[in-house]
């Protein structure tokens, strides 16, 4: 008398699974820091807090008596430098990112261009049409 036996075992394992969704959780996560807002964000932190340990340096020096007057100034040099440099950072960021995508295209061209040369050098029709399209220009 013949017996069957059904088992059900899992179609993924179980670490991928895990792996997926940490990937999926990232790539949600990073979709608000893309583009040139969070590269000026990052920038104009970068900016300012180097503004900041200029200003703490140059405070240190003289804030024997005034520690209040020197907090404001400290303060002063941070909110002032956050509106000054907005406009410029983003106008920055902006750029970087478009000569970013620009080079990046360049390369998956490039790319593209060696894989079907490496296919051309193989193949005497494929080679044919490309030396027709390099004479036309």
């Amino acid at each position: 008398m013949p017996t069957f036996l059904h088992t059900q075992f899992n179609q993924k394992h179980p670490g991928v699974e895990r792996v997926e969704s940490v990937v999926e959780s990232y790539r949600i996560f990073s979709q608000a820091f893309e583009g040139s807002k969070g590269l000026a964000a990052l920038l104009l932190g970068a900016l300012v807090s180097s503004l900041l340990v200029v200003a703490n340096q140059v405070i240190d020096s003289w804030s024997d008596g005034h520690l209040m007057a020197a907090w404001i100034a400290l303060w002063i040099v941070a909110f002032s430098s956050l509106a000054w440099f907005d406009g410029p950072v983003k106008g920055l960021a902006r750029t970087l990112r478009k000569s970013f995508l620009r080079w990046m295209r360049a390369r998956a061209q490039a790319r593209q261009d060696e894989k079907t040369w490496a296919v051309a050098q193989k193949d005497p029709a494929l080679m044919s049409e490309l030396t027709v399209l390099m004479l036309r220009g």
